[in-house]
């Protein structure tokens, strides 16, 4: 069993939080970008830095 702190982890480019890694997310963990469904819906309000 992996500890939550193993986990890896990546920011949010619309609120700027941590998330982790989910199991549902294991296969596609590459393409994740957002940590929810509400930050991909507001993704277009925000500018990601180039």
């Amino acid at each position: 069993m992996r500890r939550k702190s193993d986990l890896p982890s990546k920011v949010c480019p619309v609120c700027g939080r941590p998330f982790t890694w989910r199991k549902a997310w294991e296969k596609v963990w590459e393409e994740v970008v957002y940590c929810s469904d509400r930050c991909r819906s507001r993704r277009s309000k925000v500018t990601r830095p180039s």
